[in-house]
């Protein structure tokens, strides 16, 4: 049967940024209108089954009040709300063990990561949300919903319309503990706090699977040296410092910075970077996540191992070939 997970974070685009850069606050209401545009192409479709990841807002909730439905089967995940990251890991688990054919995600970079860590080889196709919004990318619900429907019914053939992400995993002492998607950000900043970056000072090393021109947030800094696309075989390591020179870069909404640059050079898929000792904390997609406290070793590896992501453009150019909407 025919069914499509949703992860909606009701937290996305209301971090500190609002208040020391000028990102603009993403509405809840506006979340639930996107997620009715998702829900009425999937209903258009023909697609059996959708699952919204219960949380605090009750955004699925909110989406289905009133819409009408001619034949889309909707449901909440029946799951404990830790109200935290965890939970869109979570619902990415239970949505592989569905067996869903695809993910839609509304939230940015660091939605996406946690979803993904939990999602397996299920598609994701993620709508900007968020502050950071590189992982993620401007789409139309409605335009999401068919290509998530196109999936979930086998209408377009998986290995032409998606591709597989870059990850970065990262290792102290070591042992695993986490990923990223897009930027691995070693800080001077000794406790996470409010978790959101900004400040070029602070940082000391930036590892990259992707830097993309036209993104914003650390990855801007590198697609200001070496742009590097999410499909090309490598990623970028780059030194903050004094020394080869000086980038200009959208660290923020609305916040354009000059960044010194120490070093900076590609990535191969497989290499290992060891951070500096002196690192205090490490942002990944934009946030500090982790604390590093003396004695621990970290590194950072880059792998072709990321979740598999839709091209929502190709996807509907194929289902186009095919003759799927013909009518």
């Amino acid at each position: 049967m025919s069914l499509v997970g949703i992860v909606a974070n009701p937290a996305s685009g209301k971090d500190i940024r609002r208040l020391v850069a000028h990102g603009s606050v993403f509405d809840n209401n506006e979340k639930g209108n996107i997620l009715q545009r998702i829900l009425l192409a999937l209903d258009a479709l023909g697609v059996a089954q959708v699952s919204f990841m219960p949380d605090y807002y009750g955004l699925g909730e909110q989406a289905l009040d009133g819409l009408h439905l001619s034949s889309l089967q909707a449901s909440i995940l029946d799951m404990t709300v830790a109200a935290t990251e965890d939970d869109s890991t979570e619902a990415g688990r239970r949505f592989k063990a569905m067996e869903a054919g695809a993910i839609i995600v509304l939230g940015g970079d660091g939605t996406n990561r946690v979803v993904a860590k939990g999602c397996g080889d299920v598609p994701l196709i993620s709508i900007s949300t968020g502050t950071n919004n590189v992982f993620s990318t401007m789409i139309e619900g409605t335009v999401a919903g068919i290509a998530a429907g196109l999936l979930a019914l086998g209408q377009v053939e998986l290995e032409k319309v998606t591709y597989l992400a870059k990850r970065m995993d990262i290792f102290i002492n070591q042992q695993w503990v986490d990923m990223a998607l897009v930027d691995v950000v070693a800080c001077s900043d000794l406790w996470i706090g409010s978790r959101a970056i900004w400040e070029p000072s602070h940082i000391q090393e930036i590892v990259l699977a992707q830097a993309v021109p036209g993104g914003i947030g650390m990855s801007s800094i590198g697609a200001g040296l070496q742009p590097v696309t999410p499909q090309e075989p490598h990623g970028l390591y780059v030194a903050v410092g004094q020394g080869q020179g000086r980038v200009l870069a959208p660290v923020a909404p609305g916040l354009v910075a000059e960044v010194d640059i120490r070093e900076h050079r590609r990535l191969a898929i497989g290499e290992e970077i060891t951070l500096n000792p002196q690192v205090c904390t490490i942002a990944l997609d934009g946030e500090r996540s982790i604390e590093v406290y003396p004695g621990q070793n970290v590194t950072v590896r880059l792998t072709n191992h990321g979740p598999r992501v839709v091209n929502v453009a190709h996807c509907l150019a194929e289902a186009t070939r095919q003759g799927v909407f013909n009518r």
